[in-house]
C-alpha cells in the first residue's frame, strides 16, 4: 500500500503524540490533504521560501518541519504576510506541510536526546519528566472481565511507568446497583431490585494525551452498559515524556575543552556561556532550542554544564553562587545549532518505517540569524 500523508503522520504521532505538545504550540498537518500519496518528503527545521523551492525541485509531495509555519490563525490566505504567502504557495504547488515541534521535544529519543548523542553523552535520560501530564484512571470491573479490560487499557496506552508496561493495581470488593426501567443490565433485570456483584477496582496511570483512547478501549472491553470509573490528577510527572535530557561524557574534561567540543560538533561559530574554564565537566544537561527556563531543573540533576539556547543576559546570573562563582556552566549554543540535528533525526526515523519513500534532509540552512566574529 502506498504511503500517504496520513500514514506518515500516524507514525510520527505514535512517537510524539500531539497531545504532549505545549499549550501555546500548533503542531500537526498545517497545509494539504491527508490522503495524498507520498513518494518524496523534504525535512527541514523551518519552513522558508528556499525550502519550498527545494521541495518543488525534488518533486516532494510533503514537507516536514520542526518549527510550525502557522503558530497563530491566519485571517486571510493572501500574499500580505510571510506565513500566508508560504501557505498559499504550498497549496498552489500541492505540497503538504506537517510540523512536529514541542511534542518531539518531549518525546523519548526526541530532539534533546539527539542533541545529547551529538555531544557525546552516554546514559541519557530525561532531565525531568513532564509535569502535570499524568492521570489515574480507576474503573470497577466484574472479576471475570478484569483481565480483558486491563489488557485493552494497556494496549491503548495506559500503565507505562519507566521501562515497565501494563502496570496496574487491583483490589476486590462488592459493587451495588439497581437497574432502572430503561436499562439493559449485565446482571439482574430492568426495573428490578438491588443487585450486587463481586468486582475489581482497577487503577492505571495514563498520560493525558492517551486518556481519550484508553477510556474508549476500557468502555469497549467492559461488559456493563454504564461503566463506573473515575479520573484523578496525579502530581508526579509522567515518565513517557519530558523536558530536556541529561547524560555523562565518556571522560571528564575541562570546561574549555567541552566548549570546543560543543562548538565543533554543533558547527556553532560562537558560544555564549557562564562558567570557569578550568572547571571539570562530566555530567551534562541539554535542551534543544529555547531552554533557558529550565535552569533549575538542569541544576537539580547535578549537571556540571547545561547546553541550550536563547539565553538572556540576566539568565546567566541564575547559575551564580553567593560569591558570584558559577555553580554550573551555562552555555548558549544557538537555537538553530541545537535543533538542526532534528532534520537527520526525523529522516532516520521515517526511513526505517517507510522504505518506499525518499526522505530528504534539506540542504538549506533555514536559520536567518548569522554571527559576526571580529578578527
Amino acid at each position: 500500500m502506498p504511503a500517504t500523508v496520513q500514514s506518515i503522520i500516524a507514525a510520527l504521532d505514535a512517537w510524539a503524540p500531539p497531545g504532549s505538545a505545549q499549550s501555546y504550540d500548533n503542531v500537526g498537518l498545517q497545509v494539504g490533504r491527508r490522503q495524498q500519496e507520498v513518494q518524496k518528503a523534504l525535512i527541514a527545521l523551518d519552513m522558508t521560501p528556499a525550502v519550498l523551492d527545494e521541495a518543488k525541485a525534488a518533486g516532494a509531495e510533503l514537507i516536514i518541519t520542526h518549527h510550525p509555519l502557522l503558530f497563530k490563525p491566519l485571517t486571510a490566505i493572501t500574499t500580505d504576510s510571510y506565513e500566508s504567502t508560504l501557505a498559499l504557495k504550498l497549496a498552489e504547488a500541492g505540497i503538504a506541510l506537517y510540523s512536529i515541534h514541542t511534542n518531539l521535544d518531549a518525546a523519548p529519543g526526541g530532539v534533546s536526546f539527539a542533541l545529547a548523542e551529538t555531544l557525546g553523552l552516554n546514559e541519557v535520560q530525561f532531565m525531568q519528566g513532564m509535569p502535570e501530564a499524568t492521570k489515574k484512571l480507576v474503573v470497577f470491573v466484574p472479576r471475570d472481565h478484569a483481565r480483558a479490560v486491563h489488557e485493552a487499557m494497556a494496549e491503548a496506552g495506559a500503565g507505562t511507568i519507566g521501562d515497565y508496561e501494563a502496570c496496574a493495581f487491583e483490589v476486590e470488593g462488592t459493587g451495588y446497583f439497581k437497574p432502572g426501567a430503561g436499562s439493559d443490565p449485565f446482571i439482574g433485570e430492568a426495573g428490578g431490585g438491588l443487585e450486587s456483584a463481586r468486582e475489581v477496582k482497577l487503577e492505571m496511570e495514563v498520560p493525558r494525551w492517551h486518556l481519550s483512547a484508553v477510556r474508549k478501549a476500557m468502555e469497549e472491553a467492559h461488559p456493563y452498559e454504564e461503566v463506573a470509573h473515575d479520573v484523578y490528577a496525579v502530581e508526579q510527572p509522567t515518565s513517557t515524556a519530558g523536558l530536556g535530557a541529561v547524560g555523562l561524557l565518556e571522560d571528564p574534561m575541562p570546561l574549555s575543552d567541552f566548549l570546543q567540543q560543543v562548538s565543533t560538533r554543533l558547527e556553532a561559530d560562537s558560544l555564549r556561556y557562564a562558567g570557569t574554564p578550568e572547571a571539570t565537566v562530566h555530567r551534562v544537561a541539554v535542551c534543544g532550542g529555547a531552554g533557558a527556563g529550565f535552569i533549575k531543573q538542569a541544576m537539580a540533576t547535578g549537571a556540571d554544564a547545561y547546553v541550550t539556547s536563547d539565553v538572556k543576559y540576566h539568565d546567566y546570573f541564575n547559575v551564580l553562587d553567593l560569591d558570584g562563582t558559577p555553580r554550573m556552566a551555562f552555555i548558549d549554543a544557538g537555537h538553530y545549532e541545537t535543533e538542526a540535528l532534528t532534520e537527520h533525526l526525523l529522516t532516520r526515523y521515517l526511513s526505517e518505517r517507510f522504505g518506499a519513500v525518499s526522505f530528504l534532509p534539506t540542504e538549506t540552512k533555514t536559520g536567518p540569524m548569522r554571527t559576526f566574529v571580529n578578527g
